[in-house]
């Protein structure tokens, strides 16, 4: 029942749709081997789905997020920040195209946007969970938009130029 929510969830997470099948089955195992400690109180869906985050951290933590964070950090070029992106633009994309996008952040940058955007963390609560500043934590929801504008961007123009050229 779950099965495509959270594998929706972890694909946001993985470098690659391999890894998020992985994430997908190690949280599943946590669920049912930690189904004991769910209190009900709240959904049980909303509880399931904190332990697919909480485990896709995991894994980030695991493969040097940290280091990812500080060589992206420093090579990326500042954006800016008045690009816009035609919403015609992100409806024509199907969901692979748009994981395929997120994936190609940034470990880190993709990390902080997801907690922000997808998972409703606040700044405070992200620069907890990563050990990170607060404006650290805002930076790489700043240069996530940004980057996934370009790419977005990028992207539908390569549909048109493509389009064109069938005709």
């Amino acid at each position: 029942m779950y099965y495509s929510t959270f594998l929706k969830v972890c694909a946001r997470y993985a470098k690659s749709m391999q890894d998020a099948e992985q994430l997908l089955n190690d949280g599943f195992l946590k669920i049912f081997t930690q189904a004991e400690q769910y209190k009900n109180t709240g959904s049980f869906g909303g509880w399931m789905q904190r332990i697919m985050v909480n485990t896709c951290l995991d894994y980030l933590r695991g493969t040097s997020l940290k280091e990812e964070m500080h060589m992206h950090s420093n090579s990326i070029p500042a954006e800016e920040s008045n690009i816009s992106v035609n919403n015609d633009a992100i409806e024509s994309m199907d969901f692979r195209e748009l994981v395929k996008i997120i994936q190609s952040l940034p470990a880190m940058t993709r990390t902080v946007f997801n907690l922000f955007v997808f998972d409703g963390y606040n700044h405070k609560e992200i620069s907890e969970q990563l050990t990170i500043s607060e404006g650290t934590s805002s930076w790489h929801v700043h240069q996530a938009r940004n980057m996934l504008q370009k790419r977005i961007k990028n992207s539908d123009h390569q549909k048109v130029t493509y389009e064109a050229k069938r005709i």
